[in-house]
């Protein structure tokens, strides 16, 4: 059956039935191979022992050969019996071996058609189309995959399943790209927490692969030969130096592949489109009904080059799977933060960014709270070592203070800047709240998509005069915090933002009611 073939008839007729691209079998093999090579290197060594290595290879070699022909006659069982249509009003899949399932979406459902496509993928032209609804449901049946099909047959699919309504374009010149790859924004991506992380990564690989070759001792020893006239503490800032570097250069190579021909653009219809990726390609689309606002993310590290990133807050994205896409919701990478602010604001539709709004600061008493905290957080560790050190070895008590001295003020430094840090206030048709220190986040959220508000106050905030509002909503997390805010501040912030939420629980000040007038007074 033809993948050329139109999946309607004129008319309304029923849809016909399309397989997947034949090379889906080829590409699946393919990669199933390059996991058994991978996996079988290792057990091929610790074979190896007191025979011949060659010996060892065949054996392997042989196990090899025989479950890619167990592969091969699965994938192509598998794809003769899986078959697909696209039809006026569902979406249908047919698929299994010894048992066939049979998935259906409706397709006025339908909110997302993404493509992506992997190194081997792409060498053979073929996409992966991920059609899904934008809702949560404990079976997973909101999601459907065709795996794989040709990138035209993928685009056509994305077209067909996404058309709607012909919306004006954002600018009248006709150009809807809100933003593309500027290649200087690299420079954010070795200050990113990532870059530790993938250092630390790097030297864990080295230990274990030598470990498979049974030669980690060495690998060790070499390294302490390196370091021999060096002392212990200039050795370890030395590796983790290497580390970093190394982590910085994996940050730098991670980025150019995630971000590679970026673009996001407005497409007819009402939807944004992210297309990304080098060597694994990405398009993933999103309805705008769906959106429901922006966060604007700092890290510590971006945050302090004066960067930020943008992600999505819209309906059925963080539910998707678990974390499995949750990079469905990236809109940019780390920029700096005025083309943040600007492409928050087209995104929005909104003459202004409600990411860059005056926000509301916070009491005293929050920072108060703040600082109290940090210096709690390093109590328990100094006063742990220095019981180990009346108890085993004076030495402890000279670690103990030292890490008083350090540690003390670097917690009253990161207190403080979280106190900075908090803010909110209203923006046009968004609420805006901002908080955090590590990661910074400032989330402008659609007033008319505030469903709840929950109010927590715990005794140590009642007496401090504050209290954490939390904003409910149906996209995103789902929740979004305002905290240590004051308390009428707070409460009156709510009311104005979301009127009818708190509107029966509004109390007319005595004096004013006659006027008409509603305030919030006292705690909740």
């Amino acid at each position: 059956m033809s993948e050329a073939t139109g999946t309607e008839e004129a008319g309304g007729a029923e849809a016909e039935w399309l397989r997947l691209h034949p090379r889906t079998v080829l590409v699946r093999v393919v990669l199933f191979a390059g996991v058994l090579t991978g996996a079988a290197l290792p057990i091929a060594f610790g074979l190896a022992g007191d025979r011949p290595l060659w010996q060892a290879f065949a054996w392997v070699a042989a196990g090899v050969a025989l479950v890619l022909a167990a592969d091969l006659v699965t994938e192509t069982v598998r794809f003769r019996r899986t078959r697909y249509r696209v039809g006026p009003e569902r979406v249908e899949l047919h698929t299994g071996l010894l048992v066939v399932q049979r998935r259906s979406l409706a397709r006025e459902r339908v909110r997302s058609a993404d493509l992506s496509a992997n190194p081997v993928q792409r060498v053979f032209g073929l996409v992966k189309v991920r059609v899904g609804t934008g809702e949560h449901t404990a079976g997973g049946e909101s999601t459907l995959e065709l795996d794989l099909v040709t990138r035209a047959e993928g685009e056509r699919l994305r077209h067909e399943l996404l058309a709607r309504a012909a919306e004006p374009s954002a600018d009248p010149d006709g150009d809807d790209a809100l933003a593309a790859l500027d290649p200087r924004w690299i420079r954010y991506a070795p200050v990113s927490f990532l870059a530790p992380a993938l250092g630390g990564a790097a030297v864990g690989a080295v230990l274990q692969v030598s470990e498979w070759f049974g030669a980690q001792g060495k690998v060790i020893h070499w390294i302490g030969d390196r370091f021999q006239d060096v002392s212990v503490a200039w050795m370890i800032v030395d590796l983790v130096f290497l580390a970093t570097v190394i982590g910085a250069v994996g940050a730098l190579g991670l980025w150019v592949e995630m971000w590679w021909n970026y673009r996001l653009e407005r497409e007819p219809g009402g939807t944004l489109r992210v297309a990304r990726g080098l060597f694994t390609a990405r398009s993933v689309s999103l309805e705008e009904r769906r959106l429901r606002g922006i966060e604007l993310v700092q890290p510590l590290g971006v945050r302090l080059c004066g960067a930020a990133r943008l992600d999505a807050v819209a309906t059925g994205l963080a539910q998707d799977d678990g974390d499995k896409h949750a990079d469905l919701k990236n809109l940019l990478p780390a920029v700096d933060r005025a083309t943040a602010d600007r492409v928050a604001a087209l995104v929005l539709r909104e003459p202004e960014p409600p990411t860059g709004a005056p926000l509301t600061a916070h009491p005293r008493a929050a920072r108060t709270r703040r600082v109290r905290w940090a210096l709690w957080s390093v109590l328990p560790l100094v006063a742990l070592l220095a019981l180990l050190g009346l108890l085993l070895t004076p030495v402890l008590l000279y670690v103990a203070g030292g890490c008083a001295v350090v540690l003390t003020p670097i917690a009253v430094l990161f207190a403080l800047d979280a106190y900075r840090g908090l803010g909110h206030g209203i923006s046009g048709a968004y609420l805006v709240t901002r908080s955090g220190t590590l990661r910074r986040a400032t989330v402008a959220l659609q007033r008319s998509g505030v469903i709840g508000w929950t109010v927590k106050q715990t005794y140590f905030q009642r007496k401090a005069g504050v209290l954490t509002l939390t904003a409910t909503t149906a996209a995103g997390a789902g929740a979004y915090d305002i905290p240590d805010a004051d308390t009428t501040e707070a409460l009156t912030f709510a009311a104005t933002a979301v009127p009818d939420l708190l509107a029966p629980f509004l109390e007319p000040v005595r004096g004013e009611r006659e006027a008409g007038i509603e305030r919030v007074t006292g705690a909740p």
